[in-house]
């Protein structure tokens, strides 16, 4: 394992290390002194604050943060489960914001994982399982309705494997989650957003209640980008969704409804047959 060295400033140098999905690295974050940035084979993959791990920075993982924090009453602890662990930035948000949650994460990603656990280490009294094992794997260990919140964003290569875009998954998803649990997703696609679309119309297939959050320009079909998707089998927080994601530094919209159901303009739903990965972003997408 790959150590970090000091600068002469004091501060942390980047840490690079080959991991199961590519090569990792932390990047410090030149304004907060315990701030880093993950990113895998180059591609932003979260950030952390382990001073203030209730602040998210990436405009996604604020969009997450929302979900989170509406999925019941301020301070209440959840049972959540994180599919793909990153740098366990939402978990240690949930931790944060609402003491005696109970979690799981799940990232196949075990060079990751120990990474993380590492140069990023959670909080010792912090209830947060990691299992270094595929999601949907994870997914099939956890009890029927358990979950009060499911989170996908797992990415091998930039891209959601296919098995992790299915309708079927969606059913163990749904099995996991107890009545009036969400589950939110991490997508990204770009022009023309087939795989959104497809996306959408899937979980349309198997949860009642769908939104979409996302960059306008995204859902306008004109730059490659991260959307939100939220699905429940019970009626959504929309309008304050909509008010909080509208607030962020980076302004996002909501759609849901009719709205929505037109946005998936008749894709079809994908089953484990019809799967495939989330397209691959192009070369320009992570420019800094």
């Amino acid at each position: 394992m790959a150590k970090s060295k000091r600068r002469r400033t004091g501060g942390p140098d980047p840490v690079v290390v080959p991991v199961d999905g590519g090569t990792a690295e932390l990047i410090p974050d030149p304004d907060h002194p315990r701030g880093w940035t993950l990113l895998i084979d180059s591609a932003p993959q979260s950030h952390v604050d382990l001073d203030d791990p209730a602040r998210l920075t990436f405009a996604y993982q604020r969009r997450l943060g929302h979900v989170i924090d509406l999925t019941a009453p301020a301070g209440r602890p959840l049972h959540a489960v994180h599919l793909g662990g990153g740098a366990f930035t939402l978990a240690r948000y949930i931790a944060a914001t609402r003491p005696r949650s109970t979690q799981q994460i799940v990232e196949v990603d075990a060079a990751l994982v120990r990474l993380v656990r590492e140069h990023l280490p959670l909080d010792p009294g912090a209830r947060i399982r990691v299992r270094a094992l595929d999601a949907r794997a994870g997914l099939a260990k956890v009890p029927d309705g358990w979950a009060d919140l499911v989170v996908a964003d797992v990415f091998s290569g930039a891209r959601t494997p296919a098995h992790l875009t299915s309708a079927e998954f969606l059913g163990e998803v749904r099995r996991v989650l107890a009545p009036g649990g969400r589950y939110a997703a991490n997508l990204t696609d770009g022009p023309p957003l087939a795989h959104i679309r497809a996306q959408v119309a899937t979980a349309a297939a198997v949860f009642p209640e769908l939104a979409l959050a996302a960059d306008p320009a995204v859902l306008r079909g004109k730059r490659f980008g991260n959307a939100v998707l939220v699905a429940s089998d019970a009626p959504l927080p929309v309008a304050e969704l909509t008010r909080r994601v509208a607030g962020d530094p980076h302004p996002g919209r909501v759609e849901h409804g009719s709205a929505l159901r037109d946005f998936t303009g008749g894709a079809a739903v994908v089953t484990d047959a019809s799967a495939r990965p989330s397209p691959a972003p192009p070369p320009t997408a992570f420019d800094r």
